[in-house]
C-alpha cells in the first residue's frame, strides 16, 4: 500500500509580506543613521521596545480601523494574556512612558525606529509589516517641543537628501478643528459620528477636491465606479462652515491664522488652539524656519484619534509619473501632534506629549524617484581560487584587505570553473576580482581585474579611458592593499 510523501513547505512569503535583500536593507540603514544623527544633534535618546505588547497596553488607537483591536496580530498566551504585535513606536513609548516615570528624565526626548505590523487587506505597496521612524518629546506642554519637532523634520528630510523646496511641512491643530465642529454644531457625544465622516473628508480634499468634499459631508458621493460613499448629512449652513474652514490658508501664516481666528472666534476650544499656532510660528520664524519650509494649513487632519493639539504632515511636493503616465505629486511622507492624552491611559494623570512618525518606505521611494539612490549597491572585492591546495594564501589576501577596512570576500564555490568564479563576483556586484594562479606565485604578483570597468568597456568606453585604466593588471604581491585602494578611490 502506498504512503503519502509528506507534502514539502511551499517556499513563499506570507500574504503581505516582503523580503529585503542587500542594497535595500544597507540603503535603509544609511537612510536611518543620518535621520538619527539630526535627532542626535537636537538631543533626542535612542529607545528601542519590544516588538510584542499586551493588546490592553496597545488600547484602540489603530490607524483607519473603527473597532478596537483590529487590525493587530494577536494571540493568548498560556497565562491567558493577549498579546499583539505592535502597530506603531508610538503606543509603545506611552507603556514606557508609565513605566519608567520615576528613572526618565522629563521632558524625555526620544528617538526609534524599526518594523511594525498591521493585520489589514494588503494591496499594491502596502504591506502588512513596514518601518518607521519616530521622534517624541513626552512631558513638555510647551509649543516649543511641537515647533522643535517640525524644525528636526525639516533637518532630517534634507539631511537623507530631499531638497528645499521638495517638501512642505504643514501644521494644524485639533482644537481649531473642534472649535471648528462647535460652531458648525457638530459637538457633544451623539454627534461623534458625523464629526469622523467630516474629518476624513476634509483629509480627501487633495484626492477628491472641494466638490467632493462637499458632497461627503452632505448626503454622500459616488465615485466613477459607480459605488456610493454615505455622507455625514450636514445641513447646507453646517457645511458651509467647515468649507470656510477647509479655504482659510492664506499667503502668510498670519493671515492664515487671523482667517481661523475669525472663524472660531465664539469656540474657547478653537481660539486656544488659533493662539497655539501664532506661537508655534513665531518659534519657528525666529529659528529661521520660513514659509519655504513650514506653513499653517487647515486642511491638515491626521487620522489617528488621540491627537489633542498641533498636528503636522510633511508633504513631498514634486511630480512623478503614475501608473498611466500621468505626473502627480509624491504625497506624504511624515506625520504627526500632540497627543497629551495617551499616557494617561496607564497613570490617570495627564502627561504631555508631541511627535512624529516617518514613513520609512515612502521616504527611501522618494529617494529613488528623486535619483537620490543607487539601485545597486557596490559589493566585496573577490578573491578567486585558482589552487585548492593554497586556500590560506587567498584567505591570507582576504585577511589584508579587510584589516585595511576593504570589503572583501574568497570564492568558496567549486573552483573548478573559472568562468562561474567571474560570474559570482559579477552577481555579487564585485568592482575587483583577484587572480593569483601558479604563474603569479611564481612571480610574487597578483593580477586585479577592474569588474566595473571591463563591463563599461564591454558597452563601449572610450579608447582614451582604456589606456589610461585598463580593465586587468598586474602588480607585486606586496602591493595588493594599496593597489586596490587606488583602484576603489579610497
Amino acid at each position: 500500500m502506498a504512503t503519502d510523501k509528506p507534502r514539502r513547505p511551499r517556499a513563499e512569503t506570507p500574504k503581505g509580506f516582503r523580503d529585503y535583500f542587500g542594497a535595500e536593507v544597507t540603503t535603509r540603514r544609511d537612510m536611518l543613521a543620518a535621520i538619527a544623527e539630526v535627532y542626535h544633534r537636537y538631543g533626542f535618546d535612542p529607545l528601542e521596545t519590544s516588538a510584542v505588547e499586551t493588546v490592553e497596553s496597545l488600547g484602540k488607537f489603530l490607524p483607519d480601523v473603527d473597532r478596537p483591536n483590529e487590525g493587530v496580530f494577536a494571540w493568548q498566551d498560556e497565562d491567558a494574556d493577549w498579546l499583539a504585535l505592535r502597530y506603531d513606536l508610538t503606543a509603545p513609548l506611552a507603556r514606557v512612558a508609565a513605566q519608567h516615570r520615576n528613572d526618565l528624565p522629563s521632558p524625555y526626548r526620544r528617538y526609534a525606529f524599526g518594523p511594525v505590523w498591521r493585520n489589514e487587506k494588503p494591496g499594491p505597496g502596502r504591506f502588512r509589516q513596514f518601518y518607521q521612524c519616530d521622534a517624541d518629546t513626552v512631558g513638555s506642554s510647551s509649543m516649543a517641543a511641537d515647533a522643535e519637532i517640525c524644525a528636526m523634520l525639516s533637518d532630517a528630510l534634507e539631511a537623507v537628501g530631499i531638497e528645499r523646496g521638495d517638501y512642505l511641512i504643514k501644521i494644524n491643530n485639533r482644537k481649531v478643528l473642534n472649535g471648528v465642529m462647535e460652531v458648525a454644531g457638530l459637538s457633544g457625544d451623539d454627534r461623534e459620528a458625523e464629526r469622523g465622516i467630516v474629518l476624513r473628508a476634509i483629509d480627501k480634499l487633495d484626492r477628491l477636491g472641494l466638490d467632493g468634499v462637499r458632497a461627503l459631508l452632505g448626503a454622500g458621493r459616488k465615485d466613477d465606479s459607480g459605488d456610493f460613499t454615505k455622507g455625514a448629512g450636514l445641513a447646507d449652513s453646517q457645511i458651509e462652515t467647515i468649507i470656510s474652514f477647509m479655504e482659510a490658508k492664506r499667503e502668510t501664516g498670519t493671515a492664515t491664522t487671523a482667517c481661523l481666528r475669525d472663524l472660531v472666534a465664539t469656540s474657547e476650544t478653537g481660539s486656544a488652539g488659533v493662539q497655539e499656532l501664532e506661537t508655534i510660528s513665531e518659534l519657528l520664524a525666529a529659528q529661521g524656519y520660513g514659509p519655504d519650509r513650514i506653513i499653517i494649513d487647515p486642511s491638515v487632519v491626521r487620522g489617528l484619534g488621540y491627537y489633542t493639539g498641533p498636528v503636522y504632515e510633511a508633504e513631498l511636493t514634486f511630480e512623478i509619473p503614475d501608473d498611466k503616465g500621468r505626473k502627480r505629486q509624491f504625497g506624504s511622507v511624515a506625520g504627526g501632534g500632540r497627543y497629551d492624552d495617551l499616557v494617561k491611559r496607564f497613570t490617570g494623570q495627564s502627561v504631555p506629549a508631541t511627535g512624529v512618525s516617518i514613513g520609512v518606505d515612502r521616504l527611501l521611494a522618494a529617494l529613488q524617484a528623486k535619483g537620490r539612490l543607487t539601485a545597486t549597491a557596490q559589493g566585496p572585492v573577490v578573491v578567486t581560487v585558482m589552487d585548492r591546495d593554497r586556500m590560506a594564501d587567498y584567505m591570507a589576501m582576504v585577511g589584508e584587505l579587510r584589516t585595511a577596512g576593504i570589503r572583501a570576500e574568497c570564492y568558496l564555490g567549486n573552483p573548478k570553473n573559472f568562468g562561474n568564479q567571474l560570474k559570482y563576483a559579477d552577481k555579487r556586484g564585485s568592482p575587483i576580482a583577484i587572480i593569483h594562479g601558479g604563474t603569479e606565485a611564481e612571480n610574487g604578483t597578483v593580477i586585479l581585474k577592474d569588474l566595473i570597468l571591463g563591463a563599461r568597456i564591454a558597452q563601449g568606453a572610450t579608447l582614451e579611458e582604456w589606456k589610461n585604466r585598463p580593465a586587468q593588471i598586474e602588480v607585486p604581491r606586496a602591493d595588493l592593499v594599496a593597489q586596490v585602494r587606488q583602484m576603489l578611490g579610497q
